[in-house]
């Protein structure tokens, strides 16, 4: 069983961990244009993301705009979108359910085994939704290298990783992390000697006998 210090570790990674899922998931830096062919030198950088796209000027001047309907993006992004939003709610959960199994709190702590089996539940379900953020991350990532690759992809329309996916990579490691360690809180079995104790025995024995 781990004890308390683990956990408040697992906990503490866990939720770095999710924090960097929902920046992760916000910025618009998945893939950024990359500078590769003749024209080095460019005007504009142009970032694309889960939810929008932006244009950096060399003048300093950002311009992002949002993607207008779903219907029209690419069933990969639609995918890798529903795989983040997943993940950041099931990781929540899970750090939700492994709060109420702690040592360090209040909830049920009558009933030590439960509360082992709820810290050891929660950890389970971080997993699960760190690995619904890995798969999308590596998804997405093998995307921009399939197309990166493709020699009938024009020069500039090529893109690279940008550093949001490097983000939510590293909070979906920290969460597998966080939850690895929360799911070790399996209760210990509890070993019943199979002989009664010999004290106990005396006693009693000692305490029935009548004095003339």
């Amino acid at each position: 069983m781990a004890n308390s210090g683990v956990q408040l570790l697992g906990f503490g990674l866990s939720l770095i961990g999710i924090i960097g899922l929902i920046v992760g998931t916000i910025l618009p830096q998945w893939k950024m244009s990359a500078y590769v062919g003749d024209s080095i030198i460019t005007a504009v950088a142009t970032y694309q993301g889960l939810w929008m796209s932006c244009a950096f000027q060399s003048t300093g001047q950002l311009q992002c705009k949002i993607y207008d309907s779903i219907l029209q993006l690419d069933s990969d992004l639609q995918a890798t979108r529903a795989l983040m939003i997943v993940g950041i709610i099931v990781s929540i959960c899970g750090l939700g359910v492994a709060c109420m199994g702690m040592k360090c709190t209040t909830c049920g702590a009558d009933d030590k085994v439960r509360k082992a089996r709820t810290a050891m539940t929660g950890g389970i379900i971080l997993l699960v939704g760190a690995l619904c953020a890995v798969v999308a991350c590596s998804w997405f990532a093998h995307n921009v290298i399939r197309a990166f690759y493709n020699p009938f992809t024009p020069v500039n329309t090529k893109f690279e990783f940008g550093a949001a996916i490097f983000i939510a990579w590293g909070g979906s490691f920290l969460d597998v992390l966080g939850g690895t360690m929360l799911a070790a809180s399996c209760p210990g079995s509890k070993q019943v000697s199979k002989y009664p104790k010999s004290n106990t025995a005396r006693s009693a024995s000692g305490s029935n006998k009548e004095y003339v």
